[in-house]
């Protein structure tokens, strides 16, 4: 069985979540032929799956009773669930010539072990975008981390550029690394902005309003970013080596001390990694 190039041939879509939701209606787009939604036997999956299967015109079935027809399977499940998904399907086809993907973060394309032993080639295809209940982002620009077999490599680099999307490839020691990276760049981020709206409580400011008025310099921030790169985007007291600003901060912060170890936290990587005055100065006052 040939892989199917860009914009052609059939995908089983195992999973009805957030990605899934994003990935179908965007591969159908691209030209594939959105077969199968695989759910769990779940009332509440199947309803899920189901509304999906309308969107882009696919069949729906649970896992215990499926026949995979499609040359790619694309397992669209969090990470604990990928190996047991796998293991449900292993007697749903022959494996032998298609390709099997998965969309973890940090796991290899080992944990579609049970499926490559049955002759599938496999692959772990990321993209680094994040997906949340209520918002699809469009996948075009987007980078694909992939690893895996060369069949099921090929195959996951045409899909991805279906999507217009920007594939690269990581080698299996990369990933939990790429994962973190992925954590601080979005997750993790989210978390700062968190801590953010903390810190306008004590200024006086709503959570919603401090979203509302915290946007403007978000997007700059990110803009500058774009295109000046960290060292070139950073500004405030640390850059300036403002010591007095400094200590005032970590004394009003003191009332919010969730936040106050993550603004130290951060200063000390500043510190580190970005451009500063009076470095030595302000690493002393950080450290009390």
């Amino acid at each position: 069985m040939s892989v199917p190039q860009s914009g052609s041939g059939r995908v089983a879509i195992v999973g009805s979540g957030n990605l899934a939701r994003t990935l179908a209606p965007a591969l159908r787009a691209a030209g594939y032929e959105i077969d199968q939604i695989i759910s769990r036997g779940k009332a509440g999956s199947l309803q899920r799956a189901r509304a999906l299967g309308r969107e882009v015109g696919a069949s729906v079935v649970a896992a215990d009773r499926a026949e995979l027809r499609a040359e790619i399977i694309w397992f669209c499940v969090p990470d604990r669930e990928i190996a047991r998904a796998a293991k449900s399907l292993a007697e749903a086809a022959k494996w032998k010539g298609k390709v099997a993907l998965h969309s973890s973060g940090a796991l290899t394309s080992d944990a579609l072990a049970v499926l490559r032993r049955r002759g599938a080639s496999v692959a772990s295809v990321h993209p680094l975008m994040t997906f949340v209940r209520g918002s699809r982002p469009p996948l075009a620009a987007v980078p694909f981390a992939i690893e895996g077999s060369r069949k099921a490599v090929t195959s996951a680099r045409s899909l991805v550029l279906a999507l217009h999307g920007r594939p690269f490839m990581l080698r299996k020691q990369q990933k939990v690394a790429y994962h973190a990276w992925g954590m601080f760049a979005s997750p993790l981020f989210t978390a700062l902005l968190a801590a953010s709206e903390r810190v306008a409580g004590a200024a006086g400011s709503s959570r919603r309003l401090a979203r509302e008025r915290m946007l403007p310099i978000l997007e700059q921030t990110l803009a500058n970013y774009a295109r000046l790169g960290a060292p070139g985007s950073f500004s405030g007291p640390i850059a300036r080596g403002d010591i007095e600003t400094v200590k005032k901060h970590l004394s009003v912060l003191r009332g919010v001390p969730a936040a106050r170890e993550v603004y130290v936290a951060l200063a000390r990587v500043a510190l580190r990694d970005l451009p500063a005055k009076n470095r030595v100065a302000l690493e002393k006052i950080l450290k009390r």
